[in-house]
C-alpha cells in the first residue's frame, strides 16, 4: 500500500478519532488517504488552533492528540502548541509535510529544518525517510507522547516517501504498567508523616488523573489531612471537602500561605517545578515529601527530602494503609485560616457594581454551571481571580495553563472540551488581547456546530501586564488599545454576540445563552481597579510583609 494509506492506518489502530489542522501541498497524498478513514479531520483557520485543540484532547483523554500541518510557516505556526503541550504534561502529535527529499523539485523554497526546529520542545521528532519505517516510528511516538511525563511529539512525512509504495504492517498497542515505590520508601513517608505535628497536602497537575483522585480523596477521608491545591489540580479533590482550604494561586503571600507557613511537612501529590511553583522552599524550613510518577528536579525553591516515585494512585493507596498513628496532629489553626479565607474570597461575590467585577463573575457561573460543566480560560489576569475563587468539584472542570502559560489557548481548548462532551456546558472565558489571538476559530466552531459561550473580559488593555507594571511602581504605559465592535464580530462568524449593560443583564444573557443552540459571544466590560489593591497590597499587608 502507499505509505501515506500505511500512515492512516497505523494511526487508526493507535485509536485515533480526530485530526487537527490544516493541509498544504505537500499533505496531500496524506489527506486523500484520510478521506475514506473513520478518523475525523478537524479543519482549523490557524495551526496554532489546531495544535491547541489536539493538546486538549490529549489532557482530557490520556491518549495523543493528532494534528497536521505542511511544511515550512505551517510547521512553525505548530511551535508555541508544541510548548503548550510539552510543559503542560499534555500528550500530543504533530504531523508536518516537507518537499521531496530524494530529489530537489524547488530549491530551497519553504524549507527549513523542521525536526531540529522541534528537538528543543518535544519528547521525539523525526523525518521519516521510508515508508516501511511508519508503523514503528508512530508505536514509538505514541509511546512517548503517553510516557510520564506525557507530551508532544513530531514526525515529518516528505511529499515524495508519501506517495511510495510500502508494506503493509501494523504493530499491536501494547500498555504499560506504572511501577509503584518500593515497601521501604513507603514506610519512609508514611513515618514522616506521622511524626509530622501538621501535616498538610498538596495536590498538583500530576494528579489530575481519575484514580488518582479517588484514591487521594479515600486518603483524605481516612486521615482527615486537609489539602490545598495549585492552579493546575483544581478539581482533582471535590473543592466543598471540609479539609480543602484553598488554591494556591499565587508563589507566596496569598491567604492560603499562612497555612502553607504553618506546616512542618507537606505531602506534594502530581506538583513539580514545571508549574509555576504554589511556595518556595528554604532551606531548613518545611520539610516535603515529593510523590509522583518521577523524581523531583531539584530547583533552588524546589529540593524535597524524600521522593516517592511510580503510579501517583498506587502509592496513595499504600500509604493510607501504613498511615495511623494520628496523635502527633493539630489541625486547630488550619480550621481559623479556612474561615477567614473564605471570608476574603467571598468578600466581593454579590458586588454588582458594572463594569463587573471578575470575582462577581466567579460567583455567577459558579452558581449557574452544574459540578460537571467545564469552564477554559486563556491567560490573563482574571486566571488567578478564577484559580483562587472559583471552586471545582470534579477534575478537569477548570482547563487553564499555568505552565506556558500561553495566550490564545482558551478558545481551542473550549472547542475541543466541547467537542469531545457534547452533554455538557463549556464556558470560555478570555481576555480580549488572549481572544483576538485566535478569535478566527470562532468560524471553526460555527462550522463545527459546537453550542459554546464566549465570555471577553473586555478593558481593551493586557490587563495582566499593567497590573504588574503597577506592582513594579512604572508609568502606565504601551498597554493599551482600541477593540472592535465584537457583537457584530461574532454576527459576521454566524454566532450569536452579546453585550450586557448592568450585572442583571449579564445574567438574562447568560442564561439565553447556556439555553439556546449556537457559539454565543458576551462581550463583558471588567472592572480590574480592584487588582493591585488586593493582590498587590492588602496580600502583602496580611502576610506583614514591609513595603
Amino acid at each position: 500500500m502507499k505509505a501515506s494509506e500505511l500512515f492512516i492506518k497505523v494511526l487508526e489502530n493507535e485509536g485515533v478519532e480526530y485530526i487537527f489542522g490544516i493541509p498544504g501541498e505537500e499533505n496531500l497524498d496524506f489527506l486523500n488517504s484520510l478521506k475514506d478513514s473513520k478518523i475525523k479531520l478537524i479543519l482549523t483557520r490557524h495551526e496554532q488552533g489546531a495544535g491547541f485543540m489536539a493538546a486538549t484532547y490529549g489532557r482530557l483523554t490520556g491518549k495523543p492528540g493528532v494534528c497536521l500541518a505542511t511544511l515550512g510557516p505551517g510547521a512553525t505556526n505548530f511551535t508555541t502548541a508544541a510548548a503548550y503541550a510539552q510543559l503542560g504534561a499534555m500528550p500530543m502529535m504533530m504531523i508536518t509535510g516537507q518537499k521531496p527529499i530524494k530529489k530537489s523539485k524547488q530549491g530551497r523554497f519553504q524549507i527549513i529544518d523542521v525536526v531540529d526546529l522541534f528537538r528543543p520542545i518535544t519528547k521525539y521528532t523525526r523525518q521519516i525517510v521510508n515508508g516501511n519505517n511508519i508503523p514503528s516510528m508512530v508505536r514509538e511516538a505514541f509511546r512517548l507522547a503517553m510516557e510520564e511525563r506525557p507530551g508532544a511529539v513530531h514526525l515529518e512525512l516528505p511529499e515524495d516517501i508519501a506517495e511510495e509504495e510500502c508494506q503493509e504492517r501494523v504493530f499491536t498497542v501494547v500498555g504499560h504498567r506504572r511501577p509503584d515505590a518500593d515497601k521501604e520508601t513507603i514506610g519512609e513517608a508514611a513515618k514522616m508523616i506521622e511524626n509530622a505535628k501538621m501535616p498538610l497536602v498538596l495536590i498538583g497537575a500530576g494528579a489530575n488523573r481519575k484514580r488518582t483522585s479517588k484514591a487521594l480523596t479515600e486518603f483524605l477521608e481516612k486521615t482527615k489531612i486537609p489539602f490545598f491545591n495549585t492552579q493546575m489540580g483544581k478539581g482533582v479533590v471535590d473543592e466543598r471537602h471540609p479539609r480543602f482550604l484553598g488554591t494556591a494561586a499565587l508563589s507566596d503571600h496569598d491567604f492560603v500561605h499562612a497555612a502553607i507557613g504553618k506546616a512542618d511537612l507537606i505531602i506534594n501529590v502530581g506538583h513539580d517545578v514545571i508549574e509555576k511553583p504554589p511556595f518556595f522552599m528554604e532551606q531548613g524550613g518545611t520539610k516535603v515529601i515529593h510523590l509522583n510518577f518521577f523524581p523531583a528536579e531539584v530547583d533552588e525553591v524546589y529540593f524535597p527530602q524524600l521522593n516517592v516515585v511510580g503510579d501517583i494512585a498506587s502509592n496513595i493507596e499504600k500509604l493510607a494503609e501504613q498511615v495511623n498513628d494520628h496523635s502527633n496532629w493539630d489541625f486547630a489553626d488550619y480550621e481559623k485560616i479556612k474561615i477567614k479565607v473564605g471570608e476574603h474570597l467571598s468578600k466581593y461575590f454579590e458586588d454588582t457594581r458594572f463594569p463587573m467585577l471578575p470575582q462577581r463573575l466567579v460567583n455567577l457561573l459558579r452558581q449557574t454551571l452544574a459540578e460537571e460543566d467545564i469552564i477554559t480560560l486563556d491567560n490573563g489576569v482574571y486566571k488567578l481571580w478564577f484559580a483562587r475563587n472559583y471552586h471545582c468539584y470534579q477534575p478537569n472542570t477548570l482547563l487553564l495553563d499555568n505552565a506556558l502559560a500561553s495566550m490564545g489557548a482558551g478558545l481551542p481548548s473550549a472547542m475541543c472540551a466541547k467537542l469531545l462532551n457534547p452533554e455538557k456546558r463549556v464556558v470560555s472565558v478570555c481576555g480580549d488581547g488572549g481572544f483576538m489571538m485566535n478569535s478566527q476559530e470562532l468560524e471553526t466552531a460555527v462550522r463545527l456546530g459546537l453550542n459554546l459561550i464566549v465570555i471577553i473580559l473586555n478593558d481593551n488593555a493586557f490587563g495582566m501586564i499593567k497590573w504588574k507594571q503597577e506592582d513594579m511602581g512604572f508609568d502606565n504605559f504601551g498597554l493599551d488599545y482600541n477593540n472592535p465592535d465584537f457583537v457584530k464580530y461574532a454576527e459576521s462568524y454566524g454566532a450569536i454576540g452579546h453585550r450586557p449593560a448592568s450585572d442583571n443583564d449579564f445574567i438574562e444573557m447568560l442564561d439565553k445563552a447556556l439555553n439556546t443552540d449556537g457559539v454565543h459571544v458576551i462581550d463583558l466590560a471588567v472592572d480590574y481597579s480592584l487588582n493591585h489593591s488586593i493582590l498587590n497590597v492588602l496580600l502583602k499587608q496580611q502576610a506583614g510583609v514591609k513595603q
